[in-house]
């Protein structure tokens, strides 16, 4: 009987913070929704009528769409990879004893606290741009000639200012994990003759499996919501070159005052997101159950 008083007062306490986030997140979703199947323009906010499918029959017709789809891919798959190989090696890497260890450390974690838009305008401005930026001096230094990377290499430019935000904390995750790994282990693999990359290859990748597959899941869920970079650098452009599903949603709500549409737009970018998050959950299950 105490059992089954104490259940109940502790549903009773949780209540409130399990409606609150009920409405938080329901709520918007369920607008969303609404006015996809509505014909709604800011533009002229008195005439709004039931439209039916067509605003997902136009956004899913548009010719950007498609090309959206694909940058989005190419953005969170070329950030993983980056950051994923780059963890791993920055992680080997200060694992090791050396001097200023501690402030190693929170140099390479450092990146991931700076706004994206502050981080964009910085590798825009100060790094890429093609008059005087870091790269042009270089590039200058050795007789070469600058490039004008937002110009000539959009999407990889986003890539790269991305995976600079992110590479910090899949090196933190990944470091955490291999400070975790036996340094016994290490010892009696050293012992039977096993070199950097043999022991690296059959003993320090397989004990980071699941710390990638973490890192994995974490930053596809937040890659699939790159905008701000995107805005601030080459606003979508040249053309549709570097517009993602999130940016092309911005785009129709914002640039092209449709509402209707850019909401169809939010309800097949959440569908989609939760059909990678499914995937992805599954891969990090069958990795944690071995």
């Amino acid at each position: 009987m105490a059992t089954r008083q104490t259940r109940t007062l502790a549903r009773l306490m949780m209540a409130p913070s399990v409606i609150l986030l009920f409405i938080w997140m329901i709520v918007p979703l369920a607008m969303t929704l609404w006015f996809s199947f509505l014909n709604y323009n800011l533009l002229n906010p008195a005439n709004v009528n039931f439209a039916g499918l067509f605003n997902y029959k136009f956004f899913l017709t548009d010719p950007a769409f498609i090309k959206s789809i694909w940058n989005t891919l190419v953005i969170v798959g070329g950030v993983l990879l980056i950051t994923v190989v780059g963890g791993v090696l920055l992680a080997l890497l200060i694992d090791q004893p050396i001097f200023g260890q501690g402030i190693v450390r929170i140099l390479v974690i450092s990146p991931f606290f700076v706004m994206p838009p502050v981080a964009a305008l910085v590798w825009k401005n100060m790094i890429m741009h093609p008059g005087y930026g870091v790269l042009a001096d270089i590039n200058k230094f050795f007789g070469l000639r600058p490039v004008d990377w937002f110009a000539q290499y959009p999407l990889l430019s986003i890539v790269i200012i991305v995976a600079w935000q992110w590479l910090p904390f899949a090196t933190l995750i990944l470091l955490t994990a291999l400070q975790s790994l036996d340094e016994e282990q290490k010892e009696a693999a050293e012992m039977d003759g096993a070199n950097f990359l043999n022991r690296f290859w059959y003993l320090t990748l397989p004990h980071l499996a699941r710390a990638i597959t973490v890192v994995i899941l974490i930053q596809t869920i937040f890659l699939l919501g790159v905008y701000a970079e995107i805005l601030v650098t080459t606003n979508g452009g040249p053309g549709y070159a570097t517009t993602n599903l999130a940016f092309l949603i911005y785009r129709t709500a914002l640039l092209g005052y449709d509402i209707g549409g850019a909401s169809a737009g939010g309800v097949i970018a959440v569908i989609l997101a939760n059909i990678v998050a499914v995937f992805l959950m599954r891969a990090v299950g069958k990795n944690l159950d071995k």
